[in-house]
């Protein structure tokens, strides 16, 4: 036997955005290692063997290793970021700041089975008030929500999707004492609960069991808009937040992919 070699395929960002929607691609990082026996046999995601190569044993680490396309689908009320296996691979393309930002966005990345998902979701606040248009006859509170759908490109299989099943942490929450959302001194009315993101949140690792489960809503009682409609989404993704569209500003979300 030949000795053990090992492949670094070294990944490139390629990120484009559009009005409407923006597309982004993401290849995770990967290190492939390969057995050299009598005949050279090179592993390399997506290649084409040729006569001189042997194919791996399906049992083996490598074959369940191999990186499969991914296309993720996301709008939200109002912004997001996507984590992968604990990488960042996207986010939202449109700033939070931008008034009313209801845009669609397409997030290409590669990943093998299984894999984790892990989102940051946030409706806008103007500052720890959870109000908006603070001082103005709009003053408010907002409304969250948001709908994801993951799709394995090389079968067109919607593998994922957002539903009763995923769990979220709440890490800001305002106002707590909704009297206070009218209110013409509404940072010394209203009160808030901030929270520290948990270590390693995002990694496949982590214990996300003591997390609630989401809270599944309609497209009326969220309101979608914009770019919602430009996204052909599967019957089974649903529009999902916790159990309060109004106080739960900032979220941390997960869900594990088994194919």
């Amino acid at each position: 036997m030949k000795a053990l070699r090992s492949l670094v395929v070294l990944t490139s960002i390629f990120i484009a955005s559009c009005s409407s929607g923006s597309t982004s691609t993401v290849q995770v990082d990967t290190t492939i290692a390969a057995l050299d026996a009598a005949t050279t046999s090179t592993i390399v995601a997506g290649s084409t063997m040729t006569s001189n190569e042997t194919a791996v044993d399906p049992s083996t680490t490598a074959a369940k290793s191999v990186l499969s396309s991914f296309t993720a689908e996301v709008w939200a009320d109002n912004w997001f970021s996507l984590y992968i296996n604990g990488k960042l691979v996207g986010q939202d393309s449109v700033a939070i700041t931008t008034e009313k930002s209801f845009n669609s966005d397409r997030i290409t990345f590669t990943a093998s089975y299984p894999f984790t998902i892990a989102m940051v979701t946030k409706d806008f606040k103007q500052n720890d008030t959870g109000l908006e248009y603070i001082g103005t006859d709009r003053q408010q509170m907002g409304d969250g929500g948001f709908v994801a759908q993951f799709t394995d490109t090389s079968t067109g299989k919607v593998v994922a999707y957002t539903n009763s099943s995923w769990r979220g942490l709440v890490v800001h929450q305002a106002p707590l004492n909704k009297s206070c959302e009218k209110s013409k001194t509404p940072d010394t009315e209203c009160t808030s609960r901030i929270s520290a993101e948990p270590a390693d949140w995002s990694e496949s690792s982590f214990n996300d069991a003591s997390w609630p489960t989401a809270s599944t809503y309609s497209k009326e009682q969220v309101g979608v808009k914009d770019g919602y409609n430009n996204i052909s989404w599967s019957s089974n993704a649903q529009i999902i937040w916790t159990s309060d569209l109004e106080i739960d500003n900032t979220i941390l979300w997960r869900y594990v992919v088994t194919e």
